[in-house]
């Protein structure tokens, strides 16, 4: 199982040899400066953006005590390519901000927003100063945001936060120190400044603290010192909840020191915390020189056995400790290496560049660094976030705002979509082209004529064996822990907390038929070997060393046996009852094996004979087991392909799961060539992947959901695959990515929290599209739904999750729809597996399989979970 994820060593920070092409490009000894990690785009590699600082001290003062004053304030600028290893000197076109120190900075797409700080004149204004780094050019932008905001401040921190919220916190503002909190929501003009009131524990006025935004929308404020000037060794996180509620929760545990002028980043889950100034004056030292909360699992990790761990590979004393006994520096983090510059040591102004070493990801004291080509396209959490471009405010008449904004142009502006790497970069793409086909005839979407001649033609359903979800669903308890197979009940729906809590159900109305394809199986039986290997409901195990059994020749010969057989079905699959759906797995092979155990696995010596299964996509990303998840199910496929459907989910697409884990699950346990030409392969496969299914013609199954475009089956029918999600159309992205709305009151479109582009649609949408097609009821995907499933529209809507408890977060129970040859449907259900009674301390193994890639998996937001709010999502950082 490896090493104990708290005896995995600590990050050892080194100096990292670069080339400069001129002395001059080197940014020099500095303090209180920013890095800030900037996303690759696809001209540049990813880059980190050194800004200003103060180059001198006066007075040679013995220690960075509060009153110490710097000097040589400036606004340089000094950009460092991360493949290239080179700092250059940039100098960008516009109106710079002033030369200021102890000022805030955070990464917007392919931008970089600096705000406040102090300089030779005094307090920096609190103008937000835009960095353009659009079509690889250099630019500045002053943004000027109405109203009120935080004002005139240094020492205090900003982040950007659930990918849209520019937020700072805390600070002094020449006057006092201070303890409130502002937000700026960068997908809403005119821009303007919220002061917020969060619920919760508060933290106490501080500077000189710092903060870090972890992807999926939690910003984590760190130490500083109060108003008495008094080191402080708490955290808190600042989350934002579905109703636009902000919370801040405490974190758990006291850190190693209390600190203040330190650093720091999160990779992954965990935040690393590095140098500043303890009680005194004196700077932090020894084995608190670095500093780690696991936010995964909610502790500080212990340093102890950190350093324990880190001496047994390299020898009785680490000397990155004491590179780390530094204050007033700057960190950042592109992938999984951290990177520091410059700082303050006693009377010496630093001008080194460290970076860390090892992986936080590794298990393997020894393990080497990752590769460049991997740190290369796994860029910083902070540098991909945004979810919409991100520009300076123009008057209504198209003018240049008088106070000085001005307006970037429409190529800057595509630049920060193709920047942005989250998820709702790769919707916002469909978007674009759906938006550039609107006056192409032959675009796959169907007019508003044509709709409405359907729907005159529409007839209620000739009543052929109406569909009707059953009024009890299968559970297996949630205490059959050591027994799965032998605690099985039923429970009626009505004594599910979260499931109808959109809806008041009533029965529906559908017809018959299904289309038979010739297909050939694989001829080399490469797929039994797979099926024997995986198939093992009752007592398959993950495997020790997490080596992928398969090589990546094998994994070629495997998804061209499964593309021969996709290229020949069509794009809308025409299938027949009985049949058991499935929603997202998201790589949670074992919970795949405990629906097999429990409700009957695809096998001769199973139920394949009388019953077929269909999945409705979200196979890989963000779960432990994706390549287990996606080979078992294809090599199904390959042995029965009548009987085993598979349809595409949003996260079978390449710009979408090389984020979110597959990508890198496929380097970790195939190694790194082999890896990514199996990850390639694989998204060459999605891309031929089925949209729908038709189950009698009366249940429709998706992914995603109708979205604002979908009115008629044909439209979905006429999407020519192999497919792009960037090549898609309107449809596509409603078909992969659209959700319902919060309950059965709210008709019509919406916008949806994913991101721009998107929408969620109402219960009236569901009817019209179910009578239009003669439907009786619509399956989807894609929502993490507490009981596992979900009605709305008046039953006429199921959403399926089929994960458990995801991402480790939600507790939520995963289920299957079992559709009877009658249409009668049943929701079968399986809970979370508990937690082991042991602690951690005396359940390694366990932890270790609990928590592999658990930075990764919530490296972006997880869709969040409708239903009950759970009582320790308020409780510890480990469910922020």
């Amino acid at each position: 199982m490896g090493s104990k994820p708290w005896l995995q060593p600590a990050p050892s920070y080194h100096p990292l040899e670069t080339y400069w092409d001129t002395e001059d490009d080197a940014p020099g000894p500095r303090c209180a400066h920013t890095l800030t990690a900037v996303a690759q785009t696809k001209t540049q590699g990813p880059r980190l953006i050194l800004f200003g600082g103060a180059t001198a001290i006066e007075g040679g003062a013995a220690s960075p005590i509060p009153g110490i004053r710097l000097a040589g304030v400036t606004n340089s600028v000094h950009s460092y390519d991360v493949l290239t290893r080179k700092w250059t000197r940039i100098r960008p076109a516009g109106e710079p901000p002033s030369p200021r120190a102890a000022h805030a900075a955070a990464a917007v797409g392919t931008m970089v927003v600096f705000q406040g700080g102090i300089g030779p004149a005094g307090h920096s204004t609190d103008d937000l100063y835009v960095l353009d780094m659009s079509n690889d050019k250099y630019k500045w932008h002053r943004l000027v945001v109405q109203g009120q905001g935080p004002g005139p401040r240094y020492g205090h921190v900003m982040d950007l936060v659930a990918q849209r919220y520019l937020v700072t916190v805390s600070g002094n503002d020449g006057k006092r120190v201070l303890s409130d909190a502002w937000a700026l929501d960068t997908a809403q003009k005119p821009y303007a400044w919220q002061k917020l009131n969060p619920e919760g524990d508060k933290p106490s006025a501080r500077m000189y603290a710092t903060a870090s935004a972890r992807s999926d929308g939690m910003f984590l404020l760190c130490g500083g010192r109060d108003t008495s000037g008094t080191p402080l060794a708490d955290a808190y996180g600042l989350l934002m909840h579905r109703n636009g509620q902000w919370e801040w929760t405490l974190a758990p545990g006291v850190a190693p020191s209390s600190r203040y002028q330190h650093a720091s980043v999160f990779v992954g889950a965990r935040l690393h915390v590095t140098g500043g100034v303890v009680r005194g004056g004196r700077a932090v030292d020894g084995e608190a020189a670095v500093a780690v909360l696991d936010t995964a699992a909610g502790v500080w990790l212990d340093r102890h056995g950190l350093v324990t761990a880190q001496r047994s590979a390299k020898g009785p004393e680490d000397p990155s400790l004491e590179l780390m006994r530094r204050c007033r520096h700057a960190a950042s983090s592109v992938g999984v290496r951290l990177y520091i510059y410059g700082g303050l040591r006693g009377e010496l102004l630093l001008g080194d560049f460290l970076v860390a070493e090892n992986s936080p990801f590794q298990s393997d004291v020894n393990t080497p660094v990752l590769a460049s080509e991997r740190g290369s396209n796994m860029t910083s959490p902070r540098g991909t976030n945004n979810l919409s471009p991100f520009d300076p405010i123009s008057n209504d008449n198209g003018s240049e705002s008088p106070s000085g904004a001005s307006s970037m142009d429409k190529e800057s502006m595509d630049r920060l979509v193709e920047a942005s790497a989250a998820e709702a970069e790769a919707a916002n793409a469909v978007w674009q082209a759906a938006q550039a086909q609107a006056a192409n005839p032959e675009d796959t979407s169907v007019a508003d004529d044509n709709a409405q001649a359907a729907e005159s033609n529409s007839e209620d359903s000739d009543g052929e064996g109406d569909v009707r979800l059953h009024p009890r669903a299968v559970v297996v308890a949630k205490e059959a822990v050591g027994n799965l197979g032998g605690l099985v009940r039923q429970l009626s729906l009505d004594q599910f907390e979260n499931e109808s809590r959109r809806m008041v159900p009533v029965q529906n109305d559908m017809s018959y038929s299904a289309k038979k394809f010739q297909r050939q199986k694989s001829p080399q039986g490469l797929h039994k070997k797979v099926i024997t290997h995986l198939l093992r409901p009752r007592n398959w195990k993950p495997p020790a060393n997490r080596r992928f059994f398969l090589d990546s020749y094998e994994v070629g010969e495997l998804c061209y046996a499964a593309e021969q057989i996709f290229l020949h079905e069509p794009t809308v699959l025409q299938l027949k009852a009985p049949i058991k759906v499935f929603g997202d797995l998201h790589g949670q092979f074992g919970d795949l094996m405990r629906l097999f155990d429990e409700y009957g696995y695809p096998s001769t010596a199973g139920d394949i004979t009388y019953i077929d299964y269909l999945f409705l996509g979200d196979y890989v990303d963000r779960g432990q087991h994706s390549l287990e998840t996606i080979t078992l199910l294809l090599a199904l496929k390959i042995q029965y392909p009548e009987n085993v459907h598979l349809i595409r989910g949003n996260h079978e697409a390449a710009d979408i799961n090389a984020l979110f884990g597959f990508r890198l699950e496929c380097i970790e346990r195939m190694g790194e060539n082999d890896g990514i030409w199996a990850w390639t392969r694989f998204n060459q496969l999605f891309n031929h992947l089925p949209l729908a299914a038709l189950i009698e013609k009366k249940i429709i199954c998706m992914h995603g959901g109708i979205g604002r475009s979908i009115h008629l089956v044909e439209q979905i029918e006429k999407i020519e695959r192999p497919i792009t999600m960037d090549a898609g159309s309107l449809v596509l992205m409603d078909l992969l990515w659209s959700d319902p709305t919060e309950n059965d009151s709210v008709e019509g479109l919406r916008p949806n929290a994913r991101g721009p582009g998107l929408v969620t649609f109402g219960p009236d949408r569901v009817s019209d599209f179910c009578k239009k097609n003669k439907l009786q009821l619509i399956i989807r995907a894609h929502e993490c739904v507490m009981d596992g499933f979900e009605r709305f529209a008046q039953g006429q809507l199921i959403t399926l999750f089929s994960a458990t408890n995801y991402c480790g977060t939600a507790n939520n129970a995963g289920a299957i729809l079992v559709i009877g040859r009658g249409l009668m449907i049943v929701p079968k259900l399986i809970h979370p597996i508990p937690p082991p009674l042991q602690s951690p301390e005396t359940s390694p193994e366990r932890l270790q399989d609990d928590t592999w890639m658990q930075e990764l998996n919530i490296q972006r937001p997880p869709t969040p979970t409708r239903g009950r709010p759970q009582d320790h999502d308020r409780s510890s950082l480990a469910y922020i």
